[in-house]
């Protein structure tokens, strides 16, 4: 009997102890942080990755997602500043940003968490789509509703220890009954912006051509009066050498034998090259 209670104490202490080292090891994977409680209070917040220690059986452990996490809020109606309903569908990408006041304000429940950023982020697209037309919702989706939204928001969920980081919506509709008319409305008025613009460039492009006309015409005005400066320059050259060529007796003689054969020349045409002149022609001198 005694030699089985020796051999039952000691596998009772192996036991106990790797009890009470499982209880003690604590594991913080790089997507959690780990929160060590003592008595329900918070003793320390473990966000290092890695096996760290904790007191067997008085601490305990919960852990809290170090990610960021995404939340889809429901379909809601909302009204814009001219009265016109509108189908919403958003949703929000967040994170814990601040552990302990994560724990201490939402008791580190992750749908106490997701009730406030509902109730913030519905109201602030409420009060924004409120204070906008029904045309500037519709226009804004390119990202200047959802900045809107977010500076709404401002540092809000801070004090929960949660960090906002995107409110984006998936689709910002208008009702069945409404959509027809609405954008019907929207192509006329963009149909009439369309028409001011191509108006406004034609008569840009008809001020345009009416320019260039105008300076075409005083471009040939001023090439014409060139043209005609040239021309009686070179006529006045050509009266000149005309003038210094019958001032001189030999030049005037060789001038006019030149201009009486050129004259010749001139008169045989065709096959007959026979020229038949008056003696008192002024070729007829040349042969004299």
């Amino acid at each position: 009997m005694k030699k089985k209670f020796g051999f039952a104490i000691p596998i009772v202490i192996i036991v106990v102890a790797f009890l009470l080292l499982g209880s003690s090891v604590v594991v913080t994977y790089p997507n959690e942080y780990t929160v060590i409680k003592q008595f329900g209070k918070i003793e320390s917040i473990r966000k290092t990755p890695g096996l760290s220690m904790k007191i067997p059986f008085i601490q305990t452990a919960e852990k809290i997602q170090n990610e960021v996490l995404i939340y889809d809020l429901a379909v809601s109606d909302v009204m814009t500043k001219d009265k016109k309903s509108m189908i919403a569908d958003c949703f929000v990408l967040w994170r814990i940003e601040d552990p302990q006041k994560y724990t201490q304000t939402l008791s580190a429940q992750k749908s106490n968490a997701e009730f406030r950023i509902d109730t913030i982020v519905y109201n602030s697209l409420k009060n924004v789509i409120s204070s906008m037309s029904q045309e500037e919702v519709i226009s804004g989706r390119d990202g200047e509703l959802t900045a809107a939204i977010m500076e709404n928001i401002g540092n809000t969920l801070e004090q929960y220890g949660i960090k906002l980081l995107a409110v984006e919506t998936k689709s910002l509709d208008l009702p069945d009954e409404n959509k027809s008319a609405v954008y019907e409305r929207m192509i006329s008025e963009r149909n009439n912006i369309a028409a001011t613009y191509k108006a406004e460039g034609e008569e840009e492009a008809k001020e345009i051509s009416n320019n260039t006309n105008a300076e075409i015409i005083v471009m040939q005005s001023q090439a014409d009066a060139q043209a005609a400066e040239i021309i009686a320059k070179g006529e006045a050259e050509y009266m000149r050498i005309l003038s210094e060529a019958y001032n001189d007796p030999e030049k005037a003689d060789f001038y006019l034998f030149l201009r009486a054969l050129d004259a010749a020349k001139a008169t045989m045409t065709g096959d007959n090259k026979t020229l038949i002149i008056d003696e008192t022609s002024p070729i007829a001198q040349i042969f004299y």
